[in-house]
């Protein structure tokens, strides 16, 4: 037989309290002691009390309830720590997060919205993997939303992404610093911003240290293991070949292991790699391991929850903000001085 529900007057029974009291202990507010509140807590945990998160919601106009919409949340090896920090953030402010993956399929992201309009979401995190530019979908005309791992022209949104450029410069840096002047760039063909920010890093990153852009050190292909295998074995077979590689993502990283090795070169003794990702499964299996820009996906899964609950609130800096989030070095081994 199923258990009574525990409700609000039960544990202001128990403790001896009047239901008003209860109410603003578990909410914060009132003008209470920190005894009293410490006490009704005590008795509320001890009942398993439960708040009906409907009634509250209608009393507050707020449902606590976040809706995430993402177009390849459930496939990418990334998509792990952008939830974890965005239901971290979440849980920290009393909120539930409602989970939307669209697989980039139009008619089923445009049913996941209007589901969670439906649950009476306080505000939506539209998320895109790899960085993409978007626009927001009509049904989302009025609702309080930031964007994740994805970018707008429109100011009146705020937004989260990786810093590309930022990244491509960081990864260059580490090489130049080791003494590498004739460095090959692995890019990738798709058209997204991380394609063009990171190619602009590289090219950059050599003007700023003086070393002329040259064309044939560049060469670009789809951000896969063969492609990239396939596209440094061209690099490596210059007649003045390069001591360093560049590549856009840690899988054409493994495919310019890969050419290395056919090669007869090792790493870093003869070459030296650095890539951005750091996906670690793939990174620290390498041999050796492959020293990576990391992408911040908890931190923007974080700040995207922390963001729209400051604009909920209308917080002094509530105003939108479009955010490019430092990418840090992941040093491991894969990155030595030049050849004699």
């Amino acid at each position: 037989m199923m258990s009574k529900r525990v409700g609000i007057r039960e544990v202001a029974a128990a403790a001896g309290v009047s239901v008003t009291t209860v109410s603003h202990s578990l909410s914060g507010g009132g003008q209470l002691s920190d005894a009293t509140r410490e006490r009704v807590k005590s008795v509320a945990e001890g009942l398993n009390y439960a708040p009906n998160r409907l009634a509250s919601g209608l009393r507050s106009k707020r449902s606590q309830i976040i809706g995430f919409v993402s177009d390849e949340i459930s496939t990418t090896p990334y998509a792990g720590n952008v939830l974890l920090g965005a239901q971290e953030a979440a849980a920290a402010n009393d909120q539930v997060l409602m989970v939307v993956n669209s697989n980039r399929n139009s008619r089923i992201e445009d049913r996941g919205i209007e589901a969670l309009l439906q649950h009476r979401v306080d505000g939506i995190i539209y998320a895109r993997m790899y960085h993409q530019a978007v626009e927001l979908p009509a049904a989302l005309s009025g609702v309080p939303t930031v964007l994740l791992d994805a970018s707008s022209d429109r100011t009146d949104l705020s937004s989260v992404v990786p810093d590309e450029e930022g990244a491509a410069r960081t990864a260059m840096a580490h090489l130049l610093e080791a003494g590498h002047r004739r460095i090959g760039y692995l890019g990738n063909i798709d058209d997204i911003p991380a394609t063009r920010g990171r190619l602009a890093g590289y090219r950059a990153a050599l003007a700023e240290n003086g070393i002329a852009f040259d064309e044939s050190l560049v060469t670009v292909t789809d951000s896969m293991t063969t492609p990239g295998r396939d596209a440094a074995r061209r690099l490596l077979a210059l007649t003045e070949r390069p001591t360093a590689l560049f590549c856009f993502n840690d899988r054409m990283a493994m495919g310019a292991y890969q050419a290395a090795q056919l090669a007869g070169l090792s790493i870093p003794e003869n070459l030296s790699i650095v890539s951005i990702d750091n996906f670690e499964v793939l990174a620290d299996a390498l041999l050796p391991g492959l020293t990576s820009i990391a992408l911040p996906h908890y931190e923007m899964g974080r700040w995207a929850i922390e963001r729209l609950a400051a604009e909920l609130a209308g917080d002094a800096d509530s105003a939108p903000q479009q955010i490019r989030m430092h990418c840090p070095l992941v040093l491991r081994q894969s990155v030595g001085p030049p050849p004699r």
